[in-house]
């Protein structure tokens, strides 16, 4: 069985080269396929020599697409450019679609740190719960299955989400217990606790109906905040006057925003089938 491995980029130059590495050294026939869109550190040329790239429009749902329509594998396994598979991977991902019963599936999660609340997090991918898997954990499904659900959705933020649920309704789904080593990075700059929840509101609102393209511009700010060390020292040099308005100021714009988040109902934008 051939397997196309397509990794969508965008300014990975850093670390896409130990995914890469870490595909190439796989056992079977594969083909991989990097999806840039519209990277200026370095990405393409640091690439090349290693995998076919192709170009696209920027956005991880389109950069898949993108990559499946221009794939000819049997197998599509979208893995993400920080995320390192182990030795034989590719092997287990053929036997588990030895049974015709299963449409696509997944790998446990491992993270590049030896934090404990980062291990704690990892340690929940192990169980078959669907909320519990992501695309920091490689996502593979049968070309014809691919093509029948037409595609990733390409919205914003959540389309590995969306993606999973509709591909759950199809057929069966392998969790492989393999885990992929994935950075930990967005984690630790912004802090675990506060990235987790982040991670945990925007699931929540999205299963609650909220739109991806409100989630995404609401995540985006957050994003955007000083470092942990700079919000702390803030914080502590402020009087507990002004601490407390800061505390209030933030929930009650937290309330804001949820509910604009659900103002609005979700629209789709559909995704062009993948050809071949």
């Amino acid at each position: 069985m051939k397997i196309s491995v397509i990794i969508p980029a965008l300014n990975e130059a850093e670390g896409i080269l130990a995914a890469l590495r870490s595909v190439q050294s796989q056992i079977g026939e594969f083909e991989i396929l990097i999806v840039d869109g519209g990277s200026i550190d370095g990405t393409v040329e640091a690439v090349s020599s290693f995998a076919r790239v192709i170009r696209s429009e920027r956005g991880r749902a389109v950069q898949m697409n993108v990559g499946a329509r221009q794939s000819s594998g049997e197998a599509l396994l979208f893995l993400h450019a920080d995320s390192v598979l182990p030795p034989g991977t590719l092997r287990l991902l053929e036997r588990a679609l030895v049974d015709r019963r299963v449409v696509g599936g997944t790998f446990t999660l491992r993270f590049d740190s030896p934090k404990f609340l980062l291990r704690l997090i990892a340690f929940f991918s192990r169980f078959k719960f669907r909320y519990f898997h992501y695309g920091d954990q490689g996502i593979f499904v049968r070309r014809s299955v691919f093509q029948q659900l037409g595609g990733f959705r390409e919205m914003p933020i959540m389309e590995d989400l969306d993606f999973f649920q509709r591909l759950h309704r199809t057929g069966r789904v392998a969790l492989i217990k393999q885990p992929l080593t994935t950075s930990g990075r967005r984690f630790l700059e912004n802090g675990i606790l506060w990235q987790q929840l982040l991670n945990v509101v925007l699931v929540i609102s999205y299963l609650l109906g909220a739109r991806p393209e409100s989630l995404s511009t609401w995540y985006q700010r957050t994003d955007c905040r000083p470092s942990k060390k700079e919000r702390t020292r803030e914080f502590f040099s402020k009087p507990p006057g002004r601490v407390s308005k800061t505390v209030l100021a933030q929930m009650s714009g937290w309330g804001a925003v949820s509910l604009r988040l659900f103002l609005k109902p979700r629209a789709w934008t559909s995704s062009k089938p993948s050809s071949k």
